[in-house]
């Protein structure tokens, strides 16, 4: 039971096990009653009570019609960017109906029909639907042995594709979390505007780094970028929509030749929602962030203790690990064999791409107990395997 303001509390401690199973989302309705969820985006936390606020005044007021506010969601955005990153937002900006379906429009207005586009896998699976729903063709250049982007492969590649090619970049990556430097986005700038290529954007979860990240769009040479983001991975919003894409100064013309129809996605509750959480939900953010900085080290120690096999290393860009399971034995696919025998739900990792087999991606966005019970299950799936 939550009590009391959730400032004053630790919200990713805030909620018990028999509360979550309560819970209608998909994360926890997709599998059966007995599997622990440590599989979609989704945060186990109280809403920012400044957002559960809001919401419930606009339907206790029966306010839900089309949505409102969108200059004043661009404009609590930009308060939110200077008072996290020093930086005081873009130069112009759309409301649209979340992050993909930005990045889908974006790419339909930067690129012609038909144009490569290129990802780094393993990536967030829609990333490759999006280049095909944008009706582009799908180009890959994998991330480095280290998990970071191959820049002497992405130059290559940009060098072959040439002028009018797209790029669809994850900042903070997704499932890696690693967060890209100021030197490595100047260096894919530099190469994108010496070939041509256009540059689009995935900061949804940039609002969850503590420090470190950059906004690609305040590095030299972007300008003729664009950035999708929104409030929905870092205040758990992701049922209440509403996103906003971003433009360089030019890129200015190809965000005036969006559809009409792009801004028809968001809801009002969702642009009410993520105009506050940017605004008034930076206390519980903070919160939020101090927990998973806990949740990673206590994972750290689980999976170092009890799965030894596991390689993982734990880096602070999302709320989402990337377990390199191969050392189980499980086969590519180990989230099927674990979710099927440990009863335990993670993302399958070949649905990330090419890197992605026997790995797992786990999401740290939930209770110390879930993430317990659940490294324990694993634990003895493997110990009765032997």
């Amino acid at each position: 039971m939550v009590t009391g303001t959730i400032e004053d509390m630790t919200p990713l401690r805030a909620l018990e096990l028999d509360e979550l199973r309560r819970r209608s989302s998909i994360k926890w309705s997709h599998h059966d009653p007995d599997v622990l969820p440590l599989w979609v985006a989704e945060m186990d936390a109280p809403l920012a009570p400044a957002v559960r606020d809001v919401l419930l005044r606009m339907i206790e007021s029966s306010d839900t019609g089309y949505p409102g506010g969108a200059d004043d969601y661009a404009a609590a955005f930009a308060e939110f960017a200077q008072w996290r990153w020093g930086w005081g937002g873009p130069v112009a900006s759309a409301v649209v109906g979340d992050v993909m379906n930005g990045v889908v429009e974006a790419l339909r207005v930067m690129t012609k029909p038909g144009a490569p586009v290129v990802i780094c896998p393993p990536v967030y699976p829609p990333f490759a639907d999006a280049v095909s729903v944008a009706d582009r063709r799908l180009v890959t250049v994998p991330l480095g042995s280290d998990d970071r982007l191959d820049l002497d492969a992405l130059g290559a590649t940009f060098a072959e594709l040439g002028p009018g090619a797209g790029f669809l970049l994850c900042s903070p990556h997704n499932p890696t979390s690693v967060v890209h430097t100021a030197d490595e986005l100047a260096a894919v700038a530099d190469l994108a505007g010496r070939h041509g290529v256009r540059v689009v954007v995935d900061e949804i979860h940039a609002p969850l780094v503590p420090t470190g990240f950059v906004p690609y769009l305040t590095v030299p040479g972007t300008s003729d970028a664009m950035v999708a983001t929104s409030a929905s991975k870092a205040w758990n919003l992701a049922g209440v929509k509403a996103g906003l894409l971003l433009a360089g100064a030019d890129a200015v013309d190809d965000l005036d030749r969006l559809p009409l129809l792009a801004s028809h996605g968001p809801t009002h509750l969702g642009v009410a929602a993520h105009t506050v959480a940017f605004r008034e939900g930076r206390p519980w953010l903070d919160a939020v962030v101090a927990d998973l900085a806990e949740n990673r080290a206590l994972m750290a120690g689980l999976v170092e203790r009890y799965l030894p096999q596991v390689r993982w290393t734990p880096r602070n860009g999302t709320y989402l690990a990337w377990w390199d399971c191969r050392g189980l034995g499980l086969g590519d696919d180990p989230a099927a064999v674990l979710l099927e025998r440990a009863r335990v739900a993670f993302s399958s990792g070949p649905t990330f791409g090419e890197g992605g087999a026997g790995h797992v991606r786990v999401n740290l966005a939930t209770t110390p107990e879930v993430m317990s019970l659940a490294v324990d299950r694993v634990a003895s799936l493997v110990r009765g395997s032997r």
